[in-house]
């Protein structure tokens, strides 16, 4: 990419905001994860550019903080912004947890609310240890060290797992994909196991007891 184009993707960053805006959005997540443009560009793995995009930490971090400050001038503050961000390549000499740390302080900086921690996805092959949890330890690491608020993803299926995680003070929040593709009705199901009695849909009140 030219550097007219890399204005032109911040432009259309910025009209894709503006556009979820209008259609009644109320969270703006921006994904600089798993092989995408802006992971491809903070990845030194992927990122060959020898101009002020490339090379060190500050040059790969330069375009992905300027979309951020760019969607976070144009969302309402009173909105969150969350960015999910591969916080580690598993391959050595990759993006990496301790980088993760250096951006999340500078998205916080910008005013981003929210780091959704997952991995891997620029590199094939790979060896990512996929068990349960095997990415809570970014969040946590996330949290501490960069001192924003996380979300921890991968493998987080049973809902003593999830409270432990929120106990423990690894993540702000619980997010969910293929759990909820196999059980649409986690939250109620999970609320039953835990001993919390919540309210449910006034259309399924029969089938909660």
């Amino acid at each position: 990419m030219t550097e007219d184009d890399i204005e032109q993707i911040v432009r259309q960053f910025e009209g894709a905001a503006k556009a979820s805006l209008k259609a009644g959005f109320r969270v703006l997540e921006i994904h600089m994860a798993h092989g995408y443009l802006l992971h491809e560009i903070l990845s030194p793995l992927s990122n060959f550019r020898k101009d002020q995009y490339g090379g060190s930490l500050e040059n790969r971090m330069r375009l992905p903080l300027k979309i951020a400050k760019t969607l976070r001038s144009v969302w309402p503050i009173s909105r969150p912004v969350f960015t999910r961000i591969s916080a580690s390549d598993w391959v050595e000499g990759g993006w990496d947890l301790k980088q993760s740390i250096e951006f999340s302080k500078k998205l916080k900086e910008i005013g981003i609310d929210l780091i959704d921690c997952s991995s891997g996805g620029n590199v094939p092959d790979a060896p990512i240890p996929a068990v349960p949890g095997y990415q809570v330890p970014f969040s946590a690491g996330i949290r501490k060290e960069a001192a924003i608020l996380t979300g921890a993803v991968g493998i987080i299926t049973d809902p003593h797992q999830c409270e432990k995680i929120l106990d423990e003070g690894k993540a702000d929040v619980i997010f969910m994909a293929r759990e909820f593709l196999r059980d649409p009705y986690f939250p109620l199901h999970g609320a039953k196991i835990l001993g919390e009695d919540i309210k449910w849909p006034q259309q399924y009140d029969r089938a909660k007891r």
